[in-house]
C-alpha cells in the first residue's frame, strides 16, 4: 500500500507542478486577452443577467432548469471545503501573499469559466429522457469533431472518479470531522445523516438539486460572509496590516514566525494557484455540465452567468476567509486546514466562532456532495447512456457514510490527481475551441450595440 501511495503521490506531484499551473494560468490569460477583459469590464452585466435569469418564468424555453439555478448548482458544488480549509492550508503553506495569487488565478479564471460555459450550451446535446446535456465532453465531441471524441471520454473518466474523491468521500470526511470536534458527533451518526439527506434530494435529479442549490447557496454564502464581516469589523485596525502583508509577499519569500515555518515566493505562487483552482474550479472542466442544462437559447448570456461562480467563490467568500484568518493573527499559530480557520473565527467571537466554522463547514460540504453527484451522472451518461444513471446515483449514496467513517489519505491523494487530469482535456479543448468563444462573443456584442442595448 505504501507504494502505491509514493506512486500515485509522484503523480501528483507531476499534474499539479509548474507545467499544470502555468498552463491554467496561462489558458486564462490567454481566453482574458482574447475576450479583450471583457469578463472582468462586464461583471456588472453578468449579474443583471443572473438576476433575470432567477426564474423559470423569466428564462428562455431551451434547457432544464433557470440560469440561476444553473449557477447556484455550480457554486454548490465549488463553494465546499477549499473557501474554508482550503484558503487556511494555502495561507499555511504559502504565507499571506498566497491570497494575492488565489486572486489573479480567480480573475483570469473569470474568462476560463466563461468560455467553458458558452462552449457547454453551444454543442450540447439533448439525451433519450428529453434532458439537456453538456460539458467538455460533449463541446470536445461535437466542437472538435470524432478524432478527438477520446479526449472527451478521457475525461468523463477521469471526472466520474474524481468526483468519488473530491466531491463525495473527502466532503463527508471534512463534515464528519468538524462535527466530532465540534458538536461531539460520532463520525458514522454524520455519514447516516448526510447519506439520507444527499439521497432524498438526488431522487428528484437536476430539477431537485437546482432547486435546493438555488434555496441554499445564497443563504449559506450569505450567512458566511456575514459572520465575516463581524470578525473583520471587530479587527478593523488590522486590516491594513494584513493587505500590506498579502502584497508585500506575494513577491518577496517571508520568514518564519511562531508556528509558521516560512514560505519562499514559489511557495506563494504554488499554493495560491493550486487552492485557488482546487476552490473555484475554473479550468477542471465541471460547472459546465452543469451550465449545460440552463434555461437558454443565447451560449454568451449563460457563459456571463457562470463567471460569476469564479467571482462569487474565490474574490468574495476566499477573501473573507483570508482576511478573517490574516487579521486575527493566529495565522502563525502553527494550525493548519479547518482548524486554522475556526481558531480565527473563536478569536473575534469566543463561543461562536467554531459553530459558525462547524455549520458553515457541513453545508457547504452537503452542496458539495449535491453538485458533483450531477457531475459523474452526466459523465457516465456520456460514457454508458442513461442506464447507468440510476447505478452510479446508488454507489455515490452508500459512499458517503465509507467516506465519512475512514482515513482519507490515499483517496485524497487518488482524487487530487484525478482532479489535475480532467484539467488537461479540458484545457486543450479551449484552447483549440477559443475562435468559437471570442466569435461568438464578438457577434454578440455588436448586435446588442447595433440594437443600442
Amino acid at each position: 500500500m505504501e507504494a502505491i501511495e509514493n506512486i500515485i503521490g509522484t503523480i501528483n506531484g507531476l499534474v499539479w507542478g509548474p507545467p499544470m499551473l502555468v498552463l491554467i494560468l496561462g489558458v486564462g490569460l490567454f481566453l482574458s486577452l482574447g475576450l479583450k477583459l471583457m469578463p472582468i469590464l462586464k461583471l456588472g452585466a453578468g449579474f443583471r443577467q443572473m438576476w433575470k435569469g432567477r426564474s423559470a418564468a423569466d428564462a428562455e424555453s431551451d434547457g432544464d432548469i433557470p440560469p440561476f439555478q444553473a449557477l447556484m448548482t455550480a457554486l454548490s458544488a465549488t463553494v465546499g471545503t477549499g473557501n474554508i480549509a482550503g484558503v487556511a492550508t494555502a495561507v499555511f503553506l504559502g504565507g499571506p501573499g498566497a491570497l494575492f495569487w488565489m486572486w489573479l488565478t480567480a480573475l483570469v479564471g473569470m474568462a476560463t469559466k466563461y468560455s467553458e460555459a458558452v462552449l457547454a450550451v453551444r454543442f450540447r446535446e439533448v439525451d433519450e429522457r428529453g434532458s439537456y446535456v453538456g460539458g467538455p465532453m460533449y463541446y470536445i465531441r461535437n466542437g472538435l469533431g470524432k478524432k478527438w471524441a477520446w479526449l472527451g471520454v478521457l475525461f468523463a473518466i477521469f471526472a466520474a472518479i474524481a468526483g468519488f474523491g473530491i466531491g463525495n468521500t473527502v466532503q463527508a470526511n471534512s463534515v464528519a470531522d468538524v462535527m466530532e470536534a465540534t458538536f461531539g458527533l460520532p463520525h458514522w451518526l454524520s455519514g447516516v445523516v448526510l447519506m439520507v439527506l444527499v439521497g432524498l434530494v438526488l431522487i428528484g435529479g437536476i430539477r431537485r438539486i437546482g432547486q435546493v442549490a438555488s434555496a441554499l447557496v445564497p443563504l449559506m454564502a450569505l450567512s458566511y460572509l456575514l459572520a465575516g464581516l463581524v470578525v473583520l469589523a471587530l479587527n478593523f485596525a488590522d486590516i491594513p496590516a494584513a493587505f500590506e502583508l498579502i502584497f508585500k509577499h506575494a513577491f518577496s519569500p517571508i520568514a518564519a514566525e511562531g508556528g509558521f515555518a516560512g514560505a519562499a515566493v514559489w511557495a506563494a505562487i504554488r499554493f495560491g494557484v493550486a487552492r485557488g483552482v482546487f476552490s473555484n474550479e475554473a479550468g477542471l472542466g465541471s460547472a459546465p455540465i452543469a451550465h449545460a442544462a440552463a434555461q437558454t437559447k443565447n451560449p454568451i448570456n449563460q457563459g456571463m452567468v457562470a463567471m460569476l461562480g469564479t467571482f462569487i467563490d474565490t474574490i468574495i467568500i476566499c477573501t473573507i476567509t483570508g482576511l478573517v484568518i490574516i487579521t486575527s493573527g493566529v495565522w502563525t499559530s502553527g494550525e493548519s486546514g479547518a482548524a486554522l480557520t475556526s481558531m480565527a473565527f473563536s478569536e473575534a467571537l469566543p463561543g461562536v466562532g467554531d459553530y459558525v466554522v462547524a455549520i458553515a463547514l457541513a453545508v457547504f460540504a452537503f452542496t458539495t456532495l449535491l453538485g458533483w453527484s450531477f457531475y459523474g451522472e452526466r459523465s457516465v451518461e456520456f460514457l454508458f447512456g442513461v442506464k447507468a444513471i440510476v447505478p452510479y446515483r446508488v454507489a455515490w449514496i452508500l459512499a458517503i457514510p465509507v467516506g465519512a467513517t475512514v482515513n482519507l489519505g490515499l483517496i485524497w491523494l487518488i482524487a487530487d490527481t484525478l482532479n489535475a487530469m480532467m484539467a488537461l482535456p479540458n484545457l486543450i479543448a479551449l484552447l483549440l475551441l477559443s475562435p468559437v468563444v471570442f466569435t461568438l462573443t464578438k457577434e454578440h456584442f455588436e448586435q446588442k450595440k447595433a440594437v443600442g442595448r
